[in-house]
């Protein structure tokens, strides 16, 4: 559904810190972790948690305010055509849509009502005292899959032997064989190997 990754969204925040010295530390900070992502030294998930951690510190009323701004600005507009149109073969299916994003629910959480998705899932900050930890609420919506999914189906009533979901990234090859009928949609290089591996559909589509 959207092209900006959480990596990009996590510097937007810092660019926009309060002062320059949390825009040089929280920037700094992801110029540490992001090229051990780029090489996969670090699995999805842990390199998820990192792509947050520089949030640390921010207040939670800073953060809704600054997400409002990140979807208006850089998400609203910015739709995928393709994304907009697997939902509404899935709502005329009579299916159920539950959208995942790795990226913050702040600043994702107006995708739901915009598409008109059922549900979504997307990464919690946890805070104390008003101000972000920098660690996520499990689970992380990285590599959603195995057990995760399991759970998550079975509280909700789901078969997921009935079920259809799309990825775009490696990361996504947990949830993609966890279903049903799987399909990739735009592939990262990694995720079309996969998916040519175990024979899944394609879409390239903008």
């Amino acid at each position: 559904m959207v092209s900006r990754s959480a990596t990009f969204a996590s510097a937007w925040l810092g660019a926009n810190s309060q002062s320059m010295n949390d825009r040089l530390t929280r920037l700094g900070s992801l110029a540490v972790t992001a090229p051990l992502q780029a090489v996969g030294w670090v699995d999805a998930t842990m390199a998820n948690r990192l792509t947050w951690m520089p949030v640390r510190g921010m207040s939670e009323d800073r953060l809704l305010i600054l997400g409002e701004e990140y979807w208006a600005t850089w998400l609203e507009d910015a739709l995928l055509d393709v994304g907009r149109t697997l939902i509404k073969r899935a709502r005329s299916e009579g299916r159920r849509v539950v959208l995942i994003s790795d990226h913050l629910r702040c600043m994702i959480d107006p995708l739901q009502e915009a598409v008109g998705a059922d549900e979504l899932l997307a990464n919690t900050m946890s805070f104390r005292d008003g101000k972000a930890t920098g660690r996520l609420v499990d689970p992380v919506m990285a590599r959603f899959g195995g057990r995760a999914l399991e759970d998550y189906a079975d509280k909700q009533g789901i078969d997921l032997t009935r079920s259809v979901a799309y990825g775009s990234t490696r990361a996504d090859a947990t949830l993609l064989a966890g279903v049903g009928e799987a399909c990739v949609v735009n592939p990262s290089v990694g995720l079309a190997r996969v998916a040519d591996e175990l024979g899944w559909p394609v879409l390239e589509e903008t």
